[in-house]
């Protein structure tokens, strides 16, 4: 779908935070998106763009599509009271320098900052915009985006925090697993491994599998980690029960089914199920968008920096199922996602704004 130069809103950098406060000030938890959902689909219709909330609780702002400007609209849970305030000599100086206004609340880093620079910019320019939900849980939102739409976009920026000068082109893939052991019980003094052993047992070997040493950059290696464990005697006293929930992190130089089947190798009691994997990602930094984003950082003044995130994001599923160039950015210090003192420099957010803005207007040839 293509947009004309009428499609476009004149959007102040002050309007812009009125929508990031509003959006930090309304829970989002995964699940619970729609209040936040519709204060953005709001400020669209407030603009004239078309616009509308799908039946997965998406915000679908379709126009030029020489650019998709997408982020998600759910944090994950905590409450943190919001408050715009002076940044002072105790607060982080990455963050903002002294005297500058800080946004205190859950979500003003990940990824609600993001989310309304997008917004933001989205409107100014006339470009495609989705907020999508349950990132922070299964991806719902992506994964119905990925198959709802019929075109695929010319270019996709995902919306994570990068810092204002942060590119980032990479993440780990992501494969999640649940091991159930069971062993007759009986009396503790019997040399026989019981079902909790048989657990422990598998996870160290997969994690010696695994192992790499310090000087191995942590972006290309697999991280194992168990999140979850649910062990002990049946409630029938017959039987000694474990059940293990396991993540992987997956480097862009291996394979979900690699690294499913070195884990399934050390396997020797017991058995495992895995979810549906998620794709690793390493984009070129020669894409046309790589390029914008380097250019329009430039004309900030800034100094751009490309970055590769051991985490895993929705660009990871949209690379899987798109063929065109993507990247993820967005305002703020990704040290603070999911943080007790979560934070976002008023600064940075204008500054973004103005970045992603001039992004979207090279992509569509009006730069």
């Amino acid at each position: 779908m293509n947009a004309t130069m009428s499609d476009t809103s004149d959007v102040s950098l002050e309007e812009a935070r009125e929508l990031l406060v509003d959006l930090v000030s309304i829970p989002s938890p995964s699940g619970e998106e729609e209040e936040a959902a519709a204060r953005l689909a709001e400020f669209f219709e407030a603009h004239g763009r078309e616009v509308w909330i799908d039946e997965v609780g998406n915000v679908r702002a379709p126009a030029d599509d020489s650019v998709l400007l997408t982020s998600h609209v759910d944090t994950v849970p905590g409450e943190i009271p919001v408050e715009v305030r002076e940044a002072d000599d105790d607060e982080d100086g990455s963050v903002a320098e002294v005297g500058e206004d800080v946004l205190w609340g859950r979500g003003s880093v990940d990824a609600t900052g993001p989310l309304a620079a997008m917004a933001a910019a989205a409107v100014r320019t006339g470009v495609s915009f989705v907020g999508v939900v349950g990132e922070e849980t299964n991806s719902r939102g992506a994964r119905h985006l990925v198959e709802d739409r019929d075109d695929v976009p010319e270019a996709v920026v995902n919306g994570e925090p990068s810092g204002a000068t942060g590119i980032t082109l990479g993440y780990r893939g992501f494969l999640a697993g649940t091991y159930v052991a069971t062993s007759e019980s009986g009396h503790t003094s019997r040399p026989e491994p019981n079902a909790i052993q048989h657990a422990t047992t598998w996870w160290t070997a997969v994690e010696e599998a695994f192992a790499n040493d310090e000087y191995h950059p942590v972006f290309e290696r697999v991280t194992a980690k168990p999140v979850d464990v649910d062990a002990g005697i049946s409630e029938d006293g017959l039987s000694v029960e474990a059940t293990l929930d396991v993540q992987l992190r997956i480097p862009p130089s291996l394979d979900a089914d690699t690294v499913r089947e070195t884990a399934e190798a050390e396997l020797e009691v017991g058995t495992v199920s895995w979810a549906e994997p998620i794709p690793p990602v390493m984009m070129s930094p020669r894409t046309e968008v790589a390029r914008a984003f380097r250019a329009a950082i430039r004309k900030e003044g800034g100094e751009p920096r490309l970055l590769r995130k051991t985490g895993t994001s929705d660009m990871n599923l949209y690379a899987r199922e798109w063929d065109c160039p993507m990247v993820t950015y967005g305002p703020g210090n990704s040290e603070l996602d999911h943080a007790p003192d979560e934070r976002l420099s008023l600064s940075e957010f204008d500054r973004s704004v103005e970045i992603l803005a001039r992004v979207a207007l090279d992509l569509r040839g009006d730069d």
